[in-house]
């Protein structure tokens, strides 16, 4: 599991760096609604992430001491999601939509990115 923990660790620094930018768009540029779902989508995907780690941990745990297997989570993360979709319509003045989707799939984007990044350190 300490790899697991590593990658999370990466991955979180990622999220952190591009949610900066986003902020700075935010704040620095006209499009305003735009950044602000993306940071709102991504603060969510960032929370999935986690959310995703923690679950994974809990299985290998459960697996290991032989322990009756509960799902990943997918259900909360499903949620989530439709959280973010539900609120950026109820705000559309505030959040663009599809910048909250976009948002949402940042981490999934980040772990791609990510594997092959360190797959090729690897193989040097």
């Amino acid at each position: 599991m300490p790899e697991l923990h590593l990658m999370f660790s990466r991955q979180r620094r990622w999220m952190f760096f591009l949610l900066a930018i986003y902020v700075l768009g935010w704040g620095f540029t006209s499009y305003q609604t735009i950044f602000l779902g993306l940071v709102f989508g991504t603060s969510l995907s960032l929370f999935n992430l986690w959310l995703m780690v923690r679950k994974m941990k809990q299985f290998g745990d459960s697996v290991s001491q032989g322990k009756k297997v509960r799902s990943l989570g997918s259900f909360s993360r499903f949620a989530t999601g439709a959280l973010a979709v539900v609120v950026s319509m109820r705000f559309p003045e505030h959040l663009h939509l599809i910048s909250v989707v976009i948002g949402l799939m940042t981490s999934y984007i980040v772990i791609m990115i990510d594997f092959f990044i360190h797959s090729l350190q690897i193989h040097k």
